[in-house]
């Protein structure tokens, strides 16, 4: 048995989707262990191109079994929705091959209108919420004030929990807010009209997991975003709202007591960021459409532009320890080619003192990136298969990558389709 996470490296967005479809095939169970369905992992292979932002990446193996773990967060019209897409599209979603933890916790409608009047109240100090309710869910958790699936299962018992929370969420609503009301009525309905869909899928995610790890069987830890948005260690307060780093897949998942055995960290070979906060690397102008436009870099959750810029080193160094990363995949590699110089960020130089270390988040406005310029490979590479057939340049800017963050690069990509990636 080998337990595996697979992790970004730094802002989200690295292409963690595509590796988790890859490697799948090696594994028993992918586990999703935290956030919900505010960002995306896209995913192209024989059935087409999907964005999935709850769903496992592991939902296209006929025989992996595919887990929402404790620690993630439901909106169950959103899931069910996801669930009909792929329906359509001839994926077979069961409760043989699907499974939710009957403690995570669900989305409410008035969560994501909690966290677009909380964005709107802000005006320009806003975060950058995507404003799928997912901060104000996250708070409520921890306030003891959120319903778990499981409810879904006791109807009656769920309802008398609500008419309690509702009464306390509505003081905020109409009193800090101004906004109108949640009846009981209108959110018992909701939740019964979709969770009713889910309750087949629900069930004790921890003991399955358990017995998965007893009979010899190899799980996945699929995260979301990278860890750089981790809400402990990130860019605080441009963070996620829970714990996006691999120490957290065990518990996350709803089996504390197990061990991770190796992570795979994904890193895109330029960077880019969704969202608001301090980026120190961020292009701008005709600079930034050309790499925007060249790497289709919009988000899969939202389809805002993404920011971009050039492989930020320091960044990508702090996320490699952050994840206790065992192997990095770097991806979109093809993206490069169209650049004669390619810039990577060696320094940050913060009030005239040159640093390697990625500093507190109240420092990094003053931040300004130092480049060192490698020479560019100026041919198309998509179709190269083999490590050895890139040319020699784009072999030198791997290797050096991986020195400079140092940790081992076991995968290198250069597309965005199963087999458009090479192992070293």
């Amino acid at each position: 048995m080998s337990n595996c996470a697979i992790v970004g490296i730094n802002w989200g967005d690295e292409g963690k989707g595509r590796m988790v479809d890859l490697v799948t095939e090696q594994y028993d169970v992918v586990v999703r262990y935290q956030g919900g369905n505010n960002a995306g992992h896209t995913v192209i292979n024989e059935y087409g191109k999907f964005a999935l932002h709850l769903l496992p990446s592991g939902i296209f193996r006929k025989d992996v079994v595919n887990v929402l773990g404790n620690g993630v967060v439901i909106d169950c019209e959103h899931l069910w929705k996801e669930i009909e897409d792929l329906q359509k599209a001839g994926i077979e979603i069961t409760p043989e091959n699907f499974k939710i933890s009957d403690r995570a916790t669900l989305v409410f409608p008035y969560h994501r209108d909690l966290d677009a009047l909380e964005e709107a109240r802000l005006k320009d100090r806003a975060y950058g919420s995507t404003k799928r309710g997912i901060a104000p869910v996250y708070s409520d958790k921890y306030q003891k004030k959120t319903i778990q699936a499981g409810e879904l299962l006791y109807p009656e018992y769920l309802k008398g929990r609500l008419a309690g929370i509702l009464e306390w969420k509505n003081l905020t609503i109409e009193n800090v807010y101004h906004a109108k009301p949640y009846s009981l009525e209108d959110m018992f309905a909701w939740v019964m009209e979709y969770g009713s869909r889910l309750a087949p899928f629900i069930c004790d995610a921890g003991a399955f997991l358990r017995q998965a790890e007893a009979q010899g069987k190899n799980i996945l830890f699929e995260a979301q975003l990278g860890a750089l948005r981790d809400l402990d260690f990130g860019i605080y307060p441009y963070t996620s709202s829970s714990n996006s780093i691999a120490a957290y897949a065990p518990v996350g998942a709803g089996i504390p007591g197990s061990r991770v055995d190796e992570v795979l960290g994904v890193v895109k070979a330029y960077s880019t960021c969704v969202g608001e906060g301090p980026f120190t690397c961020e292009w701008f102008g005709e600079e930034a459409e050309k790499l925007r436009e060249a790497g289709g870099e919009y988000g899969a959750a939202t389809g805002r532009p993404r920011r971009v810029g050039p492989l930020d080193l320091v960044a990508t160094r702090y996320g490699v320890q952050l994840q206790g990363a065992t192997n990095i995949a770097l991806t979109k590699m093809d993206i490069l080619s169209y650049l004669d110089k390619i810039p990577v960020c060696t320094h940050y130089d913060i009030d005239g003192t040159l640093t390697e270390s990625f500093p507190f988040p109240a420092l990094l406005d003053r931040a300004k990136p130092v480049y060192e310029y490698l020479p560019g490979w100026k041919c198309d590479i998509s179709g190269v298969r083999k490590y050895e057939d890139l040319p020699q340049a784009a072999r030198d800017y791997v290797e050096y990558v991986e020195r400079a963050i140092g940790c081992r690069i076991g995968y290198v990509s250069v597309g965005a389709e199963r087999d458009a990636i090479m192992t070293r």
